[in-house]
């Protein structure tokens, strides 16, 4: 990467020029203290090391210890200058050369970084309860993680995906109850759900279980009403709990939301590890009971009081459960657990490390993100959302925009932000829509190379013209690339292979903190940076040599766009 490239060679200056008694009072330099920054304005030059840091052990003013690191850097054919307390730096040509050399030799793989240390994770995210379809917020933790995902295994980390399926709780007696008065309504029966609103609440009165409830009647081969009291409970809640999974995952499917593994907390329960965990805690001395129910010490780990596991009843609560659940993915032998919460969720989390702590286990190898909501706007209003009746479901919304389009805008914000998701303008095919303007580069892209490397027939006379370059000529200039070529076009480039470069450090940053609204962010910056080369460059042009030229750099634009597209798992389109 350009930065490091340039913190390199600042720091190795600094170092001879603390050596030779240049930096004042400075007798050592200890490497890490430096920052590289892009200057606002792009006249300073394209990267920035602010050094007044320094000034403070070598009690001289920061543009004089600049001065003086300059004079010990191997300049070779960049340019350094010194702008108050900041050095600048400006790219030479060779390293914009080889930087167009490096995206067309590596392709897909550029970006990736090299010799970092990796972990194998295990991402968690969506864990829907599956009782109905899922809700517009389900969509963004859904593009989140499975964005988050890509990034991280881009970036070289062992990456495991997992749905956390919550199919133990109440909520499955309600979905079987719900699906009683369903199927007694589609076999004739004038029946609804109750009218009184804590009575309500015991069902998921949402027309969404019709359709399960016409194909349990036609499975059974059904005829009237009473033919339902001779079935038991748990024969509707299975039919109803698994019809739902599978509208689920087709939809998963259909959003390129790939998991390894749907983990049952059902499962979870019949194996007993709830249980050991239970007396796992009881062995490290961090239970007690008291009235009737068992007690949790988590406030010994920084949680703000103790938490009930037991309730009195004898039944478990549902951290009973995370705990077993958590404790199993490291027993499983994950490095690293990476969970998606919503926002609400802040106060579980010291819950769960504390758990793990009185296990025995690192509590810092689980990591949550705390997500915001989704609000829904439609013609500049915001629609309220239920999460089982009269809701706008995420199937509504990617049959009304696409999948491109919801999974771009599910990710174009930061997590922990409210996304205002815009239905007509994501609809847009216009450069007010951020996903059309980014997928619009790609294809102009595709185009202009298409154009110079395919014949054009004539309209009027039916020839063929020769193309200015053949496919099996461009084929041969990409494959046997000479990077010199791009000398012809380094004046006019140079913003752009800038731009291009960015990308490595991205998925550094990215990986790192764990943001993927961050490719988006670039995404948008790259096409527009590629939009105004165009603008204002003929890329073909009457100079063959030149011509090859500006068509690698197509090229390597098309390239990086397409990989970072592709992280956040939206297509590249090649025409539209």
């Amino acid at each position: 990467m350009l930065r490091d490239y340039f913190l390199n060679k600042v720091e190795t200056a600094l170092e001879k020029a603390v050596a030779a008694g240049k930096v004042g009072q400075m007798s050592e330099y200890q490497r890490g203290g430096l920052i590289v920054e892009r200057p606002k304005n792009p006249d300073f030059g394209d990267f920035a090391i602010n050094v007044s840091s320094l000034a403070r052990n070598a009690k001289i003013a920061p543009p004089m210890i600049a001065n003086a690191i300059v004079e010990f850097i191997d300049k070779e054919d960049n340019e350094y200058t010194v702008v108050a307390g900041f050095i600048n730096f400006k790219a030479g040509e060779t390293l914009l050369i080889n930087l167009v050399k490096e995206i067309i030799d590596k392709k897909e793989n550029f970006g990736r970084p090299q010799n970092v240390e990796t972990e194998k994770i295990i991402l968690e995210y969506i864990s829907a309860n599956p009782t109905g379809p899922f809700h517009i917020g389900h969509g963004r933790w859904a593009a989140m993680g499975s964005a988050l995902a890509n990034l991280l295994k881009f970036y070289g980390h062992d990456v495991y995906q997992e749905f956390y399926i919550n199919d133990a709780g109440s909520q499955i007696q309600k979905l079987g109850r719900s699906l009683v008065i369903r199927v007694k309504q589609v076999l004739g029966e004038v029946i609804d759900f109750p009218t009184d609103e804590e009575e309500r609440k015991n069902y998921y009165p949402g027309d969404y279980l019709i359709p399960v409830a016409k194909a349990f009647v036609e499975q059974k081969g059904l005829k009237n009403p009473n033919d339902t009291d001779s079935i038991d409970l748990s024969v509707f809640c299975d039919f109803a709990k698994e019809y739902e999974e599978k509208v689920q995952r087709d939809l998963l499917d259909r959003l390129h939301v790939e998991f390894d593994n749907f983990y049952s907390e059902l499962t979870l329960h019949k194996s007993g590890k709830v249980d050991e965990c239970v007396e796992a805690l009881k062995k490290s001395g961090k239970i007690y009971e008291e009235e009737g129910a068992v007690w949790f010490r988590s406030s010994d780990y920084g949680d703000e009081k103790d938490r009930v596991i037991k309730k009195a009843d004898g039944s478990n609560t549902y951290l009973t459960a995370d705990i077993a659940y958590h404790a199993g993915k490291l027993e499983r032998g994950f490095d690293r657990m990476i969970d998606i919460w919503g926002a609400d969720h802040h106060g579980y989390i010291p819950r769960v490390k504390a758990s793990l702590e009185a296990l025995g286990y690192n509590p810092n190898k689980l990591e949550v993100l705390l997500g915001q909501l989704v609000n829904l706007v439609i013609d500049g209003n915001e629609v309220r959302m239920g999460k089982r009746k009269n809701m706008v479901t995420l199937e509504d919304l990617v049959d009304e925009v696409g999948v491109d389009a919801t999974r771009y805008w599910m990710t174009m914000r930061n997590i922990d932000t409210t996304l205002d998701f815009d239905i007509e303008l994501a609809k847009k095919s216009s450069d007010e829509n951020p996903v059309f303007y980014v997928q619009y580069a790609h294809a102009r892209a595709c185009s202009i190379i298409r154009n110079a490397t395919q014949p054009k027939i004539d309209t009027e006379s039916g020839k063929q013209s020769t193309p200015i370059v053949t496919e099996t000529e461009f084929n041969t200039l990409l494959s046997n690339f000479d990077q010199n070529i791009i000398k012809l076009t380094l004046k006019e480039a140079r913003k752009l292979i800038l731009k291009l470069e960015e990308f490595k450090h991205l998925i550094v940053t990215s990986a790192r903190d764990r943001q993927v609204y961050t490719i988006c962010r670039y995404v948008q910056d790259l096409a527009s940076e590629f939009h105004s080369f165009y603008n204002s460059t003929r890329v073909i042009t009457d100079d063959l040599a030149l011509t090859k030229a500006r068509l690698s750099l197509i090229y390597a634009f098309k390239t990086v766009l397409a990989n970072a597209l592709k992280i956040i798992a939206v297509s590249a389109p090649e025409r539209m």
